[in-house]
């Protein structure tokens, strides 16, 4: 094992050495050995070989400079370049060696960083090869044997040992994992993984050797997505106006303008050529690609991967978003709502029968069912005579009665609890599983695709960063794509799009603004590769939208979209601040040497300080300005994720309350009684106990954080309602009368008081989930 350590850093370490060389590195080191040389020969006494040595450092950058100024030329702009041929021209022609080496050494260092900028997401992304798993570990009834990683089958028993990279997608098998998975989310805190928890390949095993059931092929699984991505990374994308261009239109004319009248009145060469030293825009040159590196740098470590620094700084400009719904601004996995269960049945049997039915179907529905039912800790059965009809659903032998999850059979009469079922779905844009016990439908469970819980405050946090302008773009029904951009405050909603549909919305946005598109489907490949900036959902979405785009986010978190674009604007913010700030004092000298106050050779040197100044605000870019997602301690985190797995394991008490409430509008027979009775005792037992511990754990502990206690005061009154109104339904309990009779008027209430708790808990728990969970996603 150590000697493959120690041949694995070798190989880097050779790798690192032997790099093959650019052309901008070659122009830094010719003209650095010139300039340093020519330093020591005048130190030695030897003038005139100084001289050479600077001649020839300026003579090397005159050939590529002028390469570049005919390229841009040649794209139709004059970039920065061409008041530096000037310069440099100009000391070789008045004979200022030093200047003109001065000026070869500083176009260098801009052409490298620049170049730097362009391949940083690149080596980003190429260093994910390095970490690639090429084999793995599967548990056979004979033992465990190693195989190639392109060999693991969906359903395989694989073995990941401590430190080891998990080499597919799959779910923990057996004991609990802790993993590392900072590769793919850019959070350096292990995470624990239960059983029958998903993990990613490509994280890596930080604790005790886990069995893990893969549910995807080597290739098919979330690491080769990202290796795929990093092998096209190099791949061109359109050419953009760099920033130091755009300022250089305004200043290059100036600069030639002074330099003229410099040389017109005074009569002196050496005047004008002192003028156009120090209008050298090297701080054009060295601002913009500083400041692009420490983006890039920042980005990556956040699970960003952009592929060049024109598109960092394309997003920083952006002023108009737009967003696909599925997989972008909801979670992409459908999650059961709720159960709803025939007279006589509790909504918990109806989803662990529903679920025993699917745990063996790859549906995207089935999956979200087997989830919902592990998560509130049911024991699911194993069914006889199984069966599944592609788009009708599973059936199978279950307690002596032969069950079904699915369509009903449109054949079926449906009873009156079974149509307010269906009135649902379409008022909450829901899909419905229906269980069937002997073909008569006995529950139903309604699965709807989510909002993610940090999509609201990704997209304040985009508004302030800039974007005037938000989407949706969507191929879904109007009426749930309305409901969403409701929800999140969307300046516009369309729906229904073709992806041809999306291609023009882009088209016509981008005439107003410059535009983003964030997608992670297929169908939104087109649509991102139309955008100034596309943006890939990668860590599940499909490659061809990662290929189409020119930002991807490789872990599944739509906040990192918040933070590339607080990066992206702080970046050009800061290469802005630099390049105006170093202009200003270029003109400064630049009135001095026309005026003979500031000999060429002195002005390179004072514009040497400018540059240093220009580099060291710059790199203020790799800072964290803390103007993202407040920074939480690892204590509270650790209360958030608690919290948050509680809100999973309430569903069932949300549930019953809705339940309850249903029954009582049936009528106030026993049955329905029984059930507010069940109701009262999960309220007492379950939901009071996490709102008091909330209220006194949880919401201290996230008031430094928030800036003080009144940051949390009306979720604070939001608890109060939910005891009075549990108090309420206590109380008429109580006044029931011997019978378990209730009068009219008390039925009335007591049905508010279940129907009002029911939507003050789906709101509470989603405003909880909304600011404060998303804290520690």
């Amino acid at each position: 094992m150590h000697h493959v350590t120690a041949r694995k850093q070798l190989r880097r370490l050779f790798t690192a050495l032997f790099v093959p060389p650019t052309p901008e590195s070659v122009l830094l080191c010719l003209t650095t050995a010139a300039l340093v040389a020519g330093g020591a020969f005048r130190l030695a006494g030897a003038s005139g070989l100084a001289d050479l040595s600077w001649a020839l450092g300026t003579a090397a950058a005159v050939v590529p400079a002028i390469g570049w100024v005919l390229e841009t030329l040649r794209h139709g702009r004059a970039g920065v370049d061409v008041i530096a041929v000037l310069a440099l021209g100009g000391t070789l022609a008045v004979g200022e060696y030093l200047a003109g080496a001065l000026i070869a050494l500083m176009l260098a260092s801009g052409r490298t960083l620049e170049a730097a900028a362009q391949r940083r997401a690149s080596r980003d992304l190429r260093s994910l090869l390095e970490r690639a798993p090429r084999t793995a570990r599967i548990r056979t009834g004979s033992g465990v044997r190693v195989v190639p990683s392109a060999e693991v089958a969906v359903g395989d028993l694989l073995v990941v040992g401590p430190g080891e990279v998990v080499p597919a997608d799959g779910r923990v098998a057996a004991a609990a994992a802790v993993l590392d998975e900072s590769a793919l989310t850019g959070e350096p805190l292990d995470v624990k993984r239960a059983r029958g928890e998903a993990v990613r390949s490509g994280v890596v095993n930080a604790g005790g050797a886990f069995e893990l059931r893969a549910t995807a092929t080597e290739r098919d699984s979330t690491y080769a997505g990202i290796v795929r991505l990093a092998r096209q990374a190099g791949a061109e994308s359109a050419p953009v106006v760099r920033l130091a261009d755009r300022y250089a239109a305004r200043f290059l004319p100036l600069s030639l303008a002074v330099a003229g009248i410099a040389w017109l009145v005074s009569g002196s060469a050496v005047r004008a050529v002192a003028v156009l030293v120090v209008a050298t825009p090297c701080p054009l040159l060295l601002a913009a690609p500083v400041a692009i590196v420490c983006g890039l740098s920042r980005a990556s470590r956040l699970g960003v991967v952009v592929r060049d620094g024109g598109a960092l700084e394309n997003l920083g400009r952006a002023r108009t978003l737009l967003l696909d719904k599925t997989g972008t601004l909801t979670g992409g996995r459908p999650r059961v709502l709720d159960v709803v269960a025939a007279p006589g049945r509790q909504p918990a049997q109806v989803l662990r029968l529903a679920a025993s039915l699917d745990q063996y179907s790859p549906h995207v529905l089935a999956r979200a069912l087997v989830d919902a039912a592990r998560e509130r800790g049911l024991s699911l059965s194993a069914p006889s005579d199984m069966s599944e009809e592609p788009g009708r659903g599973a059936s199978g032998t279950l307690t002596g009665h032969r069950m079904t999850i699915g369509r009903r059979a449109e054949s079926v009469s449906l009873p009156g609890w079974a149509r307010s079922v269906e009135n649902r779905a379409l008022l909450d844009g829901a899909a419905v599983a229906w269980l069937s016990e002997d073909g008569a439908p006995v529950g139903a469970v309604l699965l709807r695709d989510p909002l993610r819980p940090d999509a609201p405050r990704t997209l304040r946090r985009l508004r302030a960063s800039g974007i005037a302008r938000l989407v949706m773009i969507t191929g879904d029904r109007a009426a749930p794509a309305r409901e969403v951009g409701a929800v999140l405050g969307l300046d516009d909603v369309r729906s229904g799009l073709t992806p041809a549909d999306k291609v023009a919305v882009v088209r016509a946005e981008r005439e107003r603004a410059v535009t983003v598109m964030v997608g992670d489907g297929v169908n939104d490949a087109p649509a991102l590769a139309a955008a100034d900036i596309g943006v890939a959902m990668g860590a599940r979405g499909s490659t061809a939208s990662s290929e189409a785009a020119d930002i991807v986010l490789t872990t599944d978190r739509v906040d990192r979209l918040a933070d590339a674009g607080a990066i992206a604007v702080r970046a050009r913010r800061i290469a802005v601040q630099s390049a105006l700030g170093g202009m200003l004092l270029s003109l400064v000298a630049m009135v001095a040497a026309a005026f003979g106050l500031l000999p060429p050779a002195a002005g390179a040197l004072l514009q040497e300080g400018i540059d240093v100044a220009v580099i060291l605000n710059a790199l203020r870019v790799l800072r964290d300005d803390r103007q993202g997602r407040p920074p939480v301690p690892p204590s509270t985190e650790a209360l958030i994720r608690r919290f948050a797995t509680e809100h999973d394991d309430l569903q069932d008490v949300l549930d019953a309350v809705r339940d309850a409430a249903d029954r009582l509008s049936d009528g106030a027979g026993p049955d329905a009684l029984t059930a507010v009775d069940e109701v009262h005792r999960l309220l007492t037992e379950r939901l009071l106990p996490h709102e008091y511990a909330e209220e006194h754990q949880l919401y201290p502990a996230l008031a430094p954080t928030l800036g003080g206690s009144e940051a949390t005061a009306t979720m604070s009154r939001a608890h109060t309602e939910i005891e009075r109104l549990a108090r309420r339904i206590e109380t008429h309990l109580t006044l029931a009368g011997p019978d378990g009779a209730l009068p009219p008027e008390q039925l009335d209430d007591l049905r508010a008081c279940l129907y009002g708790l029911h939507t003050v808990l789906r709101l509470h728990f989603a405003q909880e989930e909304e600011s404060y969970f998303s804290l520690a996603p």
